[in-house]
């Protein structure tokens, strides 16, 4: 199961009661976080999560909205004991960025390790997370980011029994192994069916629609979405600063098909995003204008 917690939802600058837009995903002892803007840490403490497990940090892109909560972020997860290595993914100058902002936060106890992206697509497998990175449009470079975890085949010990599997081989055959014994070859799919489905969600924020998005969140279990605007009358704001209005982010999210929408990245003068989404829901029913700290556990679809 994938734990999720949209700790803050606001663009630009937090306010009161609305933190300023990041995701934390927590799986198997793990956790992961996308963006990290001023007040990060404190709505971490807010939803009573810790930043010890916290294992990798992903940016879309590096304004101050998204980053600028890095180093305290960092200093606290110093503060707690950790020692493991993080890791860092985004787009390409991100070493140069983080370096800088660390002059305020030396001496960490712990490695930093950093992925730039440069391609349109990227994919990096960390700690049970298969991650695609893509570009979308915005005024700067900038990715959204859809996590995969992935689910294995069923094993089937009758399977195993036909292809006269010796027992001892079992466990390890289903952990993906394949293994030579006494001159004969086992693989995984002499005890294990075709790969399941996996759980899937899709987090994007600072971009106008683009196809990338609509074929990156295609089928997501959960579409986490930028809507900087609820009025359809803010269209040529959204199009000149390079971000969407609820009612794209609503065609974005039928067009991919997927499950559920959580609107997110609100302006600071979108005070009441819930009075818009009657509208979002006509064109995508399950819609949600999302608050600070919603979150959700997702759970691996039941088998028929």
């Amino acid at each position: 199961m994938l734990d999720l917690c949209l700790l803050g939802t606001g663009g630009m600058m937090p306010l009161p009661g609305r933190w300023l837009t990041a995701l934390m995903a927590r799986l198997g002892g793990s956790s992961l976080l996308v963006d990290c803007g001023e007040g990060t840490q404190i709505a971490i403490k807010e939803k009573g999560w810790s930043v010890n497990p916290l294992d990798t940090i992903c940016f879309t892109h590096y304004h101050g909205d998204h980053i600028s909560g890095l180093p305290g972020l960092l200093l606290s997860m110093g503060n707690s004991d950790r020692t493991k290595p993080v890791t860092l993914i985004g787009p390409k100058g991100l070493q140069k960025v983080v370096e800088s902002l660390l002059v305020i936060a030396p001496g960490l106890p712990f490695k930093i390790e950093f992925i730039e992206l440069s391609r349109k697509e990227e994919d990096i497998e960390v700690n049970g997370y298969n991650i695609r990175a893509f570009k979308v449009n915005h005024n700067i470079i900038c990715y959204g980011y859809t996590i995969n975890v992935p689910r294995g085949g069923r094993f089937y010990p009758e399977r195993a029994k036909e292809n006269k599997v010796p027992i001892k081989l079992w466990s390890r055959l289903q952990k993906g192994e394949s293994i030579e014994h006494e001159g004969r070859m086992y693989t995984p799919d002499m005890v294990i069916g075709p790969a399941r489905k996996g759980i899937k969600v899709t987090y994007c924020t600072d971009t106008r629609p683009a196809q990338s998005l609509i074929e990156n969140a295609q089928n997501a279990d959960l579409l986490i979405c930028e809507g900087m605007y609820g009025e359809d009358s803010k269209i040529d704001k959204a199009a000149e600063y390079k971000h969407m209005t609820f009612s794209e982010a609503a065609k974005v999210a039928k067009d991919a098909n997927v499950k559920e929408m959580w609107l997110t990245h609100y302006s600071p003068s979108l005070l009441r995003p819930g009075d818009y989404i009657k509208e979002v829901k006509k064109v995508f029913p399950n819609a949600y204008a999302a608050k600070d700290c919603k979150s959700v556990t997702l759970e691996f679809p039941e088998e028929t």
